[in-house]
């Protein structure tokens, strides 16, 4: 009876998807990973606020991090997208799996070269190629030169932006950056300051933002250097773009990213609201700074050419040598959609339009 009991179940579902889907039989279902809720990831929230996925026929499954502060939105799955992962469960099937992972190319590069199990993804876009952090300070440090022999906190020391930024520092003063710095993981925010815990951080907008705030000194703006690095990137797994239907799914995910990108450069006002509403950040000040800090954001996003070949080069090892940078992006659907012309008009909207300068 339990037996027959379940397979009815089935069948019931499997009948209200297809009355679920029906009404619109273009959408196309599509998993998606959002990594952090960083600066970087702002066009995509500001893409799903504003419904630009549904616009161009996506049901997007969300897997994100919770809000950085109290009350911001966290996306919950729509009935077809409910209804399916249930049927999966039922069957045995069900392993939540992204098939566009939204997050740093480099901590993935280097993830793949460390770990035996860890999959090969491809960057089909990019937000983030800059090395752009701010390194703050404790109290009483006046100056980067006195950071030698001290405690640097970071979020992890290879397989993060943060961990990349902190080697590029410790290149540049000319220190060994195990003997001359401690770089101190999980040792990237204000508690760890205030503690003792860390004589400086490197932080993203943010967390920089808040300390700036409670009065800590800004010892180096990273950006200054000019410094290239895979970072926020829309990826997929390799090959997973030789399907047709996914390589579809990509090109519809690109086209409505990119119009939010063009929102967020365009429209200060949404950037901030959302800010406010998906990620709590409603202090003004801080949401100001951060706003004006991620102006850096390529508006073609292509993937990060020179931050690949960078992370080859800080983290060369007898692995990485049996890959080339090629390995690691596929640039074919930004390039279609820029010859296009599509990306050059969502700058070209009447009062609107700002000048293209990427």
């Amino acid at each position: 009876m339990e037996i027959f009991r379940r397979l009815l179940i089935i069948v019931s579902i499997s009948v209200l998807l297809g009355i679920a889907s029906c009404g619109d039989s273009d959408m196309m279902p599509l998993k998606v990973q959002l990594g952090t809720r960083s600066i970087s990831k702002l066009p995509f929230l500001i893409a799903a606020d504003q419904g630009l996925y549904e616009k161009y026929g996506l049901v997007i499954d969300w897997n994100m991090p919770a809000p950085d502060f109290e009350g911001g939105i966290r996306p919950t799955a729509g009935i077809i997208t409910r209804i399916s992962r249930r049927l999966d469960r039922m069957r045995g099937l069900y392993e939540w799996e992204p098939d566009i992972l939204v997050d740093g190319l480099t901590p993935n590069i280097v993830k793949k070269m460390d770990r035996a199990r860890f999959p090969h993804h491809v960057a089909i876009a990019g937000t983030d190629c800059l090395v752009r952090p701010h390194i703050i300070g404790a109290f009483g440090i006046k100056s980067v030169e006195e950071l030698k022999g001290k405690r640097l906190g970071i979020s992890a020391r290879r397989d993060t932006t943060l961990g990349f930024a902190a080697l590029v520092f410790a290149k540049r003063m000319g220190w060994d950056a195990t003997l001359d710095i401690s770089l101190k993981l999980n040792g990237r925010d204000i508690d760890a300051l205030r503690g003792g815990l860390v004589d400086a951080m490197v932080a993203n907008e943010i967390r920089a933002a808040l300390a700036m705030k409670e009065g800590f000194p800004v010892l180096e703006d990273t950006q200054k250097w000019n410094v290239a690095v895979a970072g926020n990137s829309v990826m997929v797994p390799d090959g997973w773009l030789s399907d047709e239907t996914n390589r579809e799914k990509a090109r519809r995910f690109l086209k409505a990213t990119v119009e939010g990108l063009a929102l967020f450069h365009q429209d200060r006002e949404l950037a901030l609201r959302v800010m406010a509403e998906w990620n709590g950040l409603v202090d003004p000040e801080i949401a100001a700074h951060a706003y004006d800090r991620g102006q850096w954001m390529q508006k073609k996003p292509y993937p990060c050419y020179e931050g690949i070949e960078n992370t080859f080069e800080m983290y060369d090892s007898s692995e990485m040598r049996k890959y080339q940078p090629t390995d690691f992006y596929e640039d074919s659907l930004i390039r279609e959609l820029d010859s296009s012309g599509f990306i050059d008009a969502l700058y070209q909207t009447g009062d609107r339009a700002i000048q293209y300068d990427n």
